[in-house]
């Protein structure tokens, strides 16, 4: 039976009026410029303070994040929030703190002593301001709460818009910012499009954006009308590349198994994979087996995240509906797979082969349906990827060096992993982020805090005789200088 016999009638989202939110977003705002104004350049002890004070916050939360994702997600894994929502967001700052004192010294950098003499040069990094931070609903504690380490540890004030999809969690991130940090320092904007779009056109010195390309655009738009620098994140059809002789158990448990990370609403979640045309079968077995072994019963069980919304549920079952009147061939990797309307918990399923343009094989699916896509040899697979836009993640499976080595030599995305997947986006070390239509800058590690620095450089004049007047009128004593560095005679 069809998965698609159980619909859930759709709801209209509430639209918030938001002119409360807006007047608290600009009170806000006006305060962290103050108080930035009055501290521009805070010393370690205070970033350090500031950051370690995150730990406490997520762990005495604990049970509360489990239970504000469940409110929002109709489902959501205890096991995950824990992993992802509150351990892995201490990780990271708990990096930032180890490397902070190293990333904040004085890069210094090289000068031209037959001119300059004893002059020295070098980069300080320096905090940017206030930053804004526009939160997607699908990590709705990682991402409100996660590059605050980055943002803090570089000595910026921030202000937090998480999303209206995710109300539970927006009001737990305020109550639990506002309990930690002063609101001129950490403060937390809720509210709905109205809000949102006000957030956007607010003049801050750095706006990160986690979510779609086409909000993306959006939002650097409004952006550009202030010249504020924006961080976006935003996604796309993340492929799995599977090279010949590598559709094995354990390449397809990772494949299926990043697919089973919050039931694939995640931005570096595997949106298609690429398999040998002759392999399309044992891949089908292997995933079966998979889910078999590890989640029988997945979309009755505690594993299975629910979809967001019902909104969001009626388009997954939207394109699954499409691919089946287009008669592709469909395989759900469980028995008796059905949709539950009552926590939007929806079936793993595979499409064999579909056309080029169904929905699923022209939008990013953020959801549990996976195309395969079968491929002849290497090069097809390689120009299938370039022939779309560029993807946030990439990954390639095979033991063969110099295949894994050619498709991430002949193909671009903003990050990548070998023989696994989603990886390149939990690492703290890691710089995180897109190119072309995934997005444009990157946060997580030393990359992040520069994202969220100014890199001032600086040069210092020494005591000793130099020859920096030969840039001063008359210019004729500069020829002598250009003679010999031009080697005439």
């Amino acid at each position: 039976m069809s998965i698609l016999t159980q619909q859930a009638a759709p709801t209209q989202q509430d639209r918030t009026d938001d002119g409360a939110a807006i007047a608290d977003l600009n009170d806000a705002f006006e305060a962290q410029r103050k108080a930035f104004a009055a501290d521009r350049n805070p010393d370690l002890k205070v970033r350090r303070d500031r950051i370690g004070a995150l730990a406490g916050m997520l762990v005495s939360n604990r049970e509360r994040i489990g239970d504000a994702l469940s409110a929002d997600f109709g489902n959501h894994p205890r096991g995950a929030s824990d992993l992802i929502e509150m351990l892995g967001i201490v990780g990271r700052a708990q990096y930032v703190l180890d490397h902070l004192e190293e990333w904040m010294a004085a890069q210094p950098r090289e000068t031209d002593p037959a001119a300059l003499s004893d002059a020295r040069a070098f980069i300080r990094y320096e905090p940017k301001g206030v930053v804004g931070n526009i939160v997607p609903w699908n990590f709705p504690i990682d991402i409100a709460v996660g590059p605050l380490a980055e943002m803090l540890g570089a000595g910026n004030r921030v202000i937090i818009k998480p999303s209206e999809y995710a109300p539970a969690c927006a009001e737990l991130v305020a109550e639990m910012i506002a309990a930690t940090y002063d609101r001129d320092l950490v403060h937390v904007a809720v509210g709905g499009l109205d809000l949102s779009q006000a957030f956007a056109a607010t003049p801050w010195d750095h706006l990160l954006y986690t979510g779609s390309p086409d909000v993306g655009r959006k939002v650097m738009m409004a952006a550009a009308a202030n010249l504020t620098p924006v961080t976006l994140e935003l996604g796309g059809k993340c492929p799995a590349l599977l090279t010949p002789g590598s559709v094995t158990a354990r390449n397809v448990e990772s494949v299926i198994g990043t697919k089973v990370i919050k039931n694939g609403q995640m931005c570096i979640s595997v949106d298609y994979a690429l398999v040998p045309r002759d392999e399309v079968d044992n891949f089908v077995t292997e995933a079966r087996n998979f889910m078999a072994r590890a989640a029988p019963d997945y979309a009755k069980g505690a594993d299975c995240t629910g979809i967001i919304s019902d909104r969001h549920l009626d388009r997954l079952k939207d394109m699954l509906g499409e691919a089946e009147q287009r008669q592709a061939r469909i395989i759900h990797l469980e028995d008796n797979a059905q949709i539950d309307p009552a926590t939007r918990r929806m079936p793993i399923s595979l499409v064999i082969d579909p056309p080029a343009d169904l929905r699923i094989m022209r939008e990013e699916i953020f959801g549990p349906i996976m195309p395969i896509v079968p491929y002849d040899n290497l090069d097809d697979a390689i120009e299938r990827i370039n022939s779309g836009e560029r993807p946030l993640g990439l990954y390639v499976f095979g033991d063969n060096e110099s295949d894994t080595d050619r498709v991430l030599s002949q193909t671009s995305s903003g990050g990548a992993a070998v023989n696994t997947c989603a990886l390149q986006g939990g690492l703290p070390s890691l710089a995180f982020g897109g190119t072309g239509n995934s997005g444009m800058g990157r946060h997580h590690g030393i990359e992040g805090f520069r994202e969220f620095s100014n890199p001032r450089g600086i040069v210092v004049r020494g005591k000793e005789a130099d020859h920096i007047d030969v840039f001063y009128a008359p210019y004729s004593k500069a020829a002598a200088m250009v003679d010999a560095a031009l080697g005439s005679s």
